[in-house]
């Protein structure tokens, strides 16, 4: 089994002076359910970042979803590392929302605001077509370089890329928040990470 190295959320609890890295239950259970051995990665690693690749030895990422860029500077600087140490070694990445803004972010995109995309469900056109859960208050401000579009929601907004040579691919929607895991986006992160 390819163990799959997955970002996590800067979740702030000053009742507790603590600050958490975390993750939704659900994104470990839809990954381990996808055949892969999910391993969190810590947001505090700064340059030792390199040594615990080395050691575990992810097959692919996943770049998760919660907090907005430029919230969180170590997440941000991680996630940044990671996609760096994935293009080096052309490793698989999937971005699930906010890991889809860091891809362009990554990449020289910018964001803007939008509405009407917090707590719905938008109907997808394009290379992939099907209805997607939305929790998400930016969008990319255009398809990033080296990317393409795969699915834009009603209002034209882009909800899902792919890296032109690399393994990657962006959804803004979460996989892990469907009450039952949808078939679609199994075979979708399989033939991604299948390489």
């Amino acid at each position: 089994m390819k163990v799959v190295a997955v970002s996590q959320r800067v979740d702030v609890f000053p009742e507790c002076n603590e600050t958490r890295d975390a993750l939704n239950q659900r994104l470990i259970v839809w990954v381990a359910s996808c055949s892969y051995v999910p391993v969190p990665v810590p947001n505090t690693l700064g340059n030792k970042l390199g040594d615990w690749l080395m050691i575990v030895q992810p097959a692919a990422f996943i770049l998760s979803g919660g907090n907005d860029i430029g919230q969180s500077p170590e997440r941000d600087e991680t996630e940044l590392a990671l996609l760096t140490h994935a293009q080096e070694r052309q490793l698989p990445v999937l971005g699930i929302c906010r890991g889809m803004q860091m891809m362009a972010h990554w990449a020289g995109t910018s964001l803007r605001a939008v509405s009407g995309h917090v707590r719905t469900r938008h109907q997808l056109t394009g290379t992939i077509s099907c209805e997607v859960n939305s929790y998400h208050g930016y969008s990319l401000s255009a398809c990033p370089d080296a990317f393409e579009v795969l699915a834009r929601s009603e209002d034209g907004e882009i909800e899902a890329i792919r890296h032109c040579s690399l393994p990657w691919e962006g959804w803004m929607w979460h996989p892990e928040r469907e009450d039952r895991f949808l078939a679609d986006d199994i075979y979708r992160i399989k033939a991604l990470f299948s390489g």
